[in-house]
Order: C-alpha cells, then structure tokens, then sequence
C-alpha cells in the first residue's frame, strides 16, 4: 500500500512516499480502507520527534473510510461499514485527566496518511451521513479536543459568554461552532481581518484584533469563558477578560510554553484555570452525536492528493490556513 512515512532526517525532509505491506487485523482489531485523512499541528510536531534510530513511521491522526476486514473477537462493525477513527488509544471512559499509558496515532503507532491502517474495532465509530469524506477525514483530533475543552472542563451553557482568541486552527473553528451550536455568545480574535470576517460568517458575535486591547475592543465587557491555545502572549489578556469566578481552559501553546501571572489578581478573582488535551472515547462518541444533531460541517480549508503533502505541510507550518487542511488517499 501507499504510505506518507517519516525516517532519518527531521522536519518535512524526512518524508517520503512509500509502499508499505498492508496490514492484517489482529483480535479485536479491523482493518480501514481510508478515503480521507487531515493534518494537525501534532504532524509538525512528531517529525521532529521521532528519532532517525527509530525504525520509519507512517504519520497522520485522522481518518475516515470503508471497513475493510475484520478480525476475530469484533461485534460492533462489519465489512463495508463506512466510519471515522478515534485516534485517542487507550482513553475509554471520560476522567479527570488520560491514563499513564494514553497515547494517539501517528506517534509511536503508525498513523491514518495511507491507503489501509489497522485499529482497534473500539476506535472507529460510524460516519455521519451529512459529512463528505474530506469532511469526516479532518474532523477527529481536532473535534475531540474542542469538545472536551467546551464541554467536559468549561462546563459551557447556553447564554454564557466565550471568548477564543486566535480564531483559524481547526481547533478554534471547531470550538466556535460547537459554542453557538450549544447556544453561547461567542467573541474570537485573531491578527487577520480576513479570518476575523470569516469567523463572523460562521456565527461569532464579534471578533477583535489579537494585538489590540481587549477590553477596550469588548466594550468593557467580561466573559465566563476562554478556551486558550495561544499561551504565553495571551494568557494575562485571557485572564484579564475573564469575569470573577470565570474559567481559562488552555489546550495549547503556540506562542510560548513559559508565562507570568499576577497571582493576587488570579485568587482574588476566584478564578479557575484549567488544562485540557484531547479527549476520552466516551467523550469521542458524545461528540460525534453532538455533530450529528446539529449538522456541524467542518470548516475545510484545502484538500491535496497525498503526493502533494509538501504543500500541505508547509501550509499549516506558516498558519496561512483558516479551518482544516486535508488528504485525499
């Protein structure tokens, strides 16, 4: 089978097109003929992370196509069910934090950018009918960590005001709809106008400058909820914007691992702030009926042929893009 898979040297030149054997499914596992597939910031990681000592790797998280066979011990799908991975391995039931032994496709278990991927029967769920390929190819890592970031630790409800700065990964587009879907008021920011006009075609109430004042660009307004993924050059700007007794959820740090804050403001505003990354299957198969009652599409930014993954990557590596960037296998 075809594959896009990493070995020796680090970065975007450690990719190549492969043939690579096809799998066979072990007990309890199903082999997925995959249509679809999408890139995260987690891709861009993993090329660095993975050694050249390590034996070559077939990377990518998300996924979407056809059972293609089954192996013993498997109930719950049959061959030719069309479903979408969990790439979460090892996370069933929703807990305050992963086990010890969690891990996600991609990394160190080889990944979804290829034509066959074997995985546990538990990990893939059935595809909406109201997705195309491209769209359900995309969704999985992203969706997931947007669910539980809104849901399972902000607690979000309807008439809660949230603010997500930095508006543009798939992530925050996922959190914006899933906001104003569970009927949020929803603020985002970004440095783009044409991100900030975007996001206002798909429901945000307002969207504001990231390198402006917030406060004042909000009218003086505070909110209950920020879901962060920026970090160090945003965290006192969330904090600030956050209303007494408020919560900032961070699921990120694309701008600086290492912050300062000021702790007096922090415990006097009783505020809570919290951690969040990925998501458990339970919460996987929540998000999925959440998706599929409200007829949430995911915002596709472009989708390349497999051959084409150097564009692709080197797109999300500069942020140029607004929503999800795909793989058609």
């Amino acid at each position: 089978m075809k594959a896009l898979v990493h070995e020796g040297n680090k970065g975007i030149n450690g990719l190549t097109l492969h043939q690579m054997q096809d799998p066979k499914p072990k007990a309890g596992e199903v082999i997925v003929s995959l249509r679809a597939a999408g890139l995260n910031h987690r891709d861009l990681f993993v090329l660095d992370r993975h050694k050249s000592t390590e034996p070559p790797l077939i990377i990518g998280s998300d996924g979407t196509g056809v059972i293609d066979a089954v192996g013993t011990k498997v109930n719950n799908v049959q061959v030719g069910d069309q479903v979408i991975i969990n790439p979460g391995i090892g996370w069933k039931d929703t807990t305050n934090a992963p086990p010890e032994d969690f891990s996600i496709l991609g990394h160190p278990h080889h990944g979804t950018f290829a034509e066959k991927i074997a995985i546990a029967a538990d990990n893939v769920a059935p595809k909406p009918d109201h997705l195309s390929w491209e769209e359900a190819g995309v969704l999985s890592l992203s969706a997931l960590t947007a669910y539980r970031a809104l849901f399972t630790k902000g607690k979000v409800q309807a008439g809660m005001k949230v603010l997500i700065p930095g508006i543009g990964s798939g992530v925050a587009t996922f959190l914006l709809q899933f906001a104003k879907a569970a009927g949020a008021i929803v603020y985002v920011t970004s440095r783009s106008d044409e991100k900030c006009q975007k996001a206002i075609e798909l429901g945000a109430d307002k969207a504001i400058d990231s390198n402006g004042n917030w406060h004042q660009l909000l009218d003086g307004e505070k909110v209950d909820l920020v879901i962060d993924s920026v970090g160090a050059a945003t965290i006192n700007k969330s904090l600030h914007q956050v209303m007494r007794g408020g919560t900032v959820v961070i699921f990120g740090a694309s701008a600086g691992d290492v912050a300062q804050i000021n702790l007096r403001d922090f415990f006097y505003g009783q505020l809570n702030l919290l951690g969040s990354t990925m998501g458990s299957n339970e919460e996987f198969l929540e998000m999925i009926e959440f998706i599929k009652n409200h007829g949430i599409k995911p915002v596709v930014d472009r989708v390349y042929p497999l051959n084409e993954f150097k564009k692709a990557f080197r797109r999300i590596e500069s942020s140029d893009q607004l929503g999800k960037i795909g793989f058609l296998i």
